[in-house]
């Protein structure tokens, strides 16, 4: 199983949002980068939910279930279907990401402004030990 986090304007779609619909396409990536990490997803692979904007954090976990595929609004994007699998409560803010200091080198502390990528082993392992009862 992989690990990805994807990143939401809470306003355009939140997790209230994914855990009313409990399943919906993800969709509206662009950059190429965070479309590579979209068509890297398989069907069991697990994504960090990320409010973008405002208080910027982790607040939600859902699961890959489907397998990529080109979006039909733009043939250079990809989507797949997830599922929204709970919350993380309270979330975890970037600026508390930030201060651990152990995620320097990782895309979400460098490049603030891409969407969707892959989830480096030590930021899953920090998640569990801080939400040992989630489904991480």
């Amino acid at each position: 199983m992989n690990y990805f986090l994807a990143k939401t304007d809470p306003d355009t779609y939140s997790i209230d949002d994914l855990e009313r619909d409990k399943r919906t396409a993800w969709d509206g990536v662009s950059n190429p980068q965070a479309v590579r990490a979209i068509r890297q997803m398989r069907s069991g692979d697990r994504i960090f939910i990320y409010h973008s904007g405002g208080l910027s954090s982790v607040v939600g976990m859902a699961t890959v279930r489907s397998e990529p595929r080109d979006d039909p609004k733009n043939p250079r994007s990809a989507v797949v279907d997830v599922e929204f699998a709970g919350r993380l409560d309270p979330p975890v803010t970037l600026s508390e990401i930030k201060k651990s200091g152990k995620f320097n080198d990782w895309a979400l502390v460098r490049q603030g402004r891409l969407s969707t990528m892959t989830v480096p082993e030590n930021f899953v392992a920090w998640m569990r030990e801080r939400y040992p009862k989630a489904a991480i």
